[in-house]
């Protein structure tokens, strides 16, 4: 049984992280986890059994087939600067969908917005090279988004099979 209530651990990782950036002025590395949670606890999806390598959680599809996800989060500190990027993907494993968790900086949920790996091979990303990486505003153009923090789910194809 666990010590800690899952919940109520992950809002104080989002407090010990924004507090320590205010006083430090450097990030600690709890955003893809804080993201990977957030995604999975939003949009209702199915952890793997065992940690796969290649992608993160499942989400159902129309026809009720699972879709592996790699889930990615980015801290927005600063609205004005632009220039954010997504990072390199690894190309070779099994993911279909990429999900993109965008964080205030208080480490909290703003949105969450889906691509399709075709889709984003369809637009000329270069997914495997860190320096060709999508960025952020090119994710939100292209992708859809699934959910914000002020309207919650937002319609979309892909969430209506929950």
């Amino acid at each position: 049984m666990p010590v800690y209530d899952l919940d109520k651990l992950m809002e104080e990782t989002r407090r010990v992280a924004a507090e320590f950036r205010s006083t430090v002025g450097e990030t600690l590395p709890v955003t893809p986890e804080i993201a990977k949670y957030d995604a999975v606890r939003i949009l209702g999806l199915r952890k793997p059994e065992e940690d796969q390598v290649g992608y993160d959680a499942l989400m159902n599809d129309d026809a009720g087939s699972e879709i592996p996800c790699i889930i990615k989060g980015r801290v927005i500190f600063d609205e004005s600067r632009s220039g954010h990027r997504l990072g390199s993907l690894n190309t070779d494993a099994p993911w279909q969908r990429i999900l993109l968790v965008l964080l205030d900086a208080d480490y909290t949920t703003r949105e969450i917005y889906a691509l399709d790996r075709d889709e984003a091979l369809e637009a000329g990303i270069d997914l495997a090279n860190p320096r060709g990486a999508m960025t952020i505003a090119k994710f939100r153009a292209i992708g859809r988004c699934l959910w914000d923090r002020w309207n919650g789910p937002v319609e979309s194809e892909i969430l209506d099979n929950r």
